[in-house]
């Protein structure tokens, strides 16, 4: 498919993105895309994702290595991705560039193994808030102590700081944030 300037609105369907992502590699490859936000040789992306693979340094990946993925993204992966329109592939010029990834992005926010989900998180917030204001209306001790309208400014500031962590979170998981993968360990850190 050539690759064009301007990218049509198409919608792919549920099912077809979930097996597109069911893959790491398509994963990740939609990451450095994202990322790159221009044309990617295939010979770059190969060079990226074998890094990513191999837990080393792009300088450090073996001819082998890279290969190995250049060529299952060439026959496979990148081919799926662009019948798709999420990337567009020129397979004779060895160039790839981000599609339509607006259909998949929604798909990609999952919440990691060792997090809560955020409805629970702020349905706990919103229960254990209720109940504060709940004994600082009935004058419990201690909570008696403060006026009610130091309490709800305690409560405002939670649910502000619980979300300006959203916020920061929400930038660090997005599809092409700087850096690896989220399933990839940075290799920095």
């Amino acid at each position: 498919m050539p690759l064009s300037t301007t990218q049509q609105t198409t919608t792919v369907p549920r099912g077809e993105i979930f097996d597109l992502l069911s893959n790491q590699r398509r994963r990740h490859t939609l990451h450095y895309l994202r990322r790159e936000e221009r044309p990617v040789e295939l010979r770059e992306l190969s060079e990226q994702l074998s890094a990513w693979e191999n837990d080393v340094s792009r300088d450090a990946v073996t001819h082998k290595q890279r290969k190995r993925v250049y060529t299952a993204l060439r026959q496979t992966h990148l081919p799926k991705l662009d019948d798709a329109d999420i990337v567009n592939f020129d397979k004779n010029r060895g160039v790839v560039e981000p599609g339509n990834l607006e259909d998949v992005e929604l798909y990609l926010d999952v919440v990691p193994e060792h997090e809560i989900k955020r409805s629970e998180f702020y349905l706990g917030l919103s229960a254990i808030s209720a109940a504060l204001l709940t004994v600082v209306h009935l004058n419990i001790v201690p909570f008696d102590a403060l006026p009610m309208g130091v309490w709800a400014a305690i409560i405002v500031t939670a649910f502000a700081l619980a979300a300006a962590v959203d916020v920061y979170y929400d930038r660090v998981r997005r599809l092409g944030h700087d850096g690896p993968p989220r399933d990839v360990a940075d290799p920095h850190e």
